[in-house]
């Protein structure tokens, strides 16, 4: 398996797509919330990106639940093995690709999970503090936590669903098995994987991430926002399905401006930029390799690079 990751608004999609193609392969979506069917300017389903050489390269993992359920990282995990068999089975190549650390390890160091300890709303809800917000979140848990829960973003991830399911399911709970990788009871099977990031200077990425918004504000975003309304869902609910769905619904409900929805919002993704690639660096210092490939070249190099890497490397 191939895993293609980077921040927001890198061109992961298209690489992935391109990659797949190559390799007579499928790409299997790691997003908490392109699984949802609707929401799809928002969280930035590029189903065009699929399309190559006039040919639909297959993806899995995407418009797979109705807006309004709790899908979360338990279930996203049974989902991928079952992509992953299928198309493993049918003697292709899967290609993994996302931005949400939580996601990809989850996977890739296959962590035992359960229902009680993951929630996509509860995730969504973190995504937007600051690490500062999230040591005061896990003070407010009667929980004892460790000091080294506090080092680093992922390790206060992990210690706040922890100590969250302790006070909600005090049974089900197993703070080693959400620590830690797969555990005997229910081991999850080691994926092994290539990973080839995509990394553009950092004023790049606020610059693309800017161009991307207003394209998206411009072309039904919010319009998007207001059908999902009209749907049933509430506003609270949609709220937690991430920064777009948030500040949308605070310019619809009349608590921002069109301006400051822009502005904060376009604020906002660049910071979670920011942690996207702090966990992806931490990744690394644990041992995972990361081949990075520079953003600002080509579609057409980056991808050749990426099959020069792995002919020299004779992968696959």
């Amino acid at each position: 398996m191939f895993t293609i990751l980077g921040p927001t608004a890198t061109g992961k999609t298209a690489l992935a797509a391109h990659l797949a193609y190559e390799l007579n392969g499928e790409v299997i979506s790691a997003d908490s919330r392109q699984v949802y069917r609707g929401m799809d300017i928002g969280t930035g389903k590029d189903y065009d990106d699929y399309l190559v050489n006039g040919i639909q390269v297959p993806y899995h993992l995407i418009d797979i639940v109705d807006p309004g359920y709790e899908y979360n990282i338990f279930e996203f995990q049974k989902d991928f093995l079952k992509a992953y068999e299928d198309i493993t089975g049918r003697k292709k190549t899967p290609i993994l690709c996302g931005g949400s650390g939580m996601y990809l390890e989850a996977v890739l160091k296959g962590y035992r999970l359960t229902k009680a300890e993951n929630d996509m709303d509860f995730l969504s809800s973190l995504e937007d503090n600051s690490d500062d917000q999230l040591v005061k979140i896990l003070k407010s848990f009667k929980t004892p936590h460790n000091i080294t829960d506090f080092e680093d973003r992922p390790r206060l991830v992990k210690a706040i669903l922890v100590a969250r399911s302790a006070e909600q399911s005090p049974s089900q709970i197993n703070q080693e098995s959400v620590q830690n990788p797969s555990t005997p009871d229910q081991p999850f099977p080691k994926i092994n994987s290539t990973i080839f990031g995509i990394s553009y200077p950092r004023g790049l990425v606020k610059a693309r991430i800017t161009k991307r918004l207003e394209y998206r504000l411009e072309h039904g975003m919010i319009e998007e926002v207001e059908k999902l309304l009209s749907t049933g869902i509430t506003p609270e609910r949609l709220m937690k399905y991430g920064l777009e769905y948030k500040f949308v619904v605070l310019h619809l409900s009349g608590k921002i401006s069109r301006n400051d929805l822009l502005r904060e919002l376009n604020i906002a993704i660049r910071q979670f930029a920011k942690r996207q690639m702090t966990w992806f660096r931490r990744m690394e210092r644990q041992g995972m390799k990361i081949q990075w490939i520079d953003g600002r070249l080509p579609l057409e190099t980056k991808l050749e690079n990426i099959l020069r890497k792995i002919r020299d490397q004779k992968i696959g």
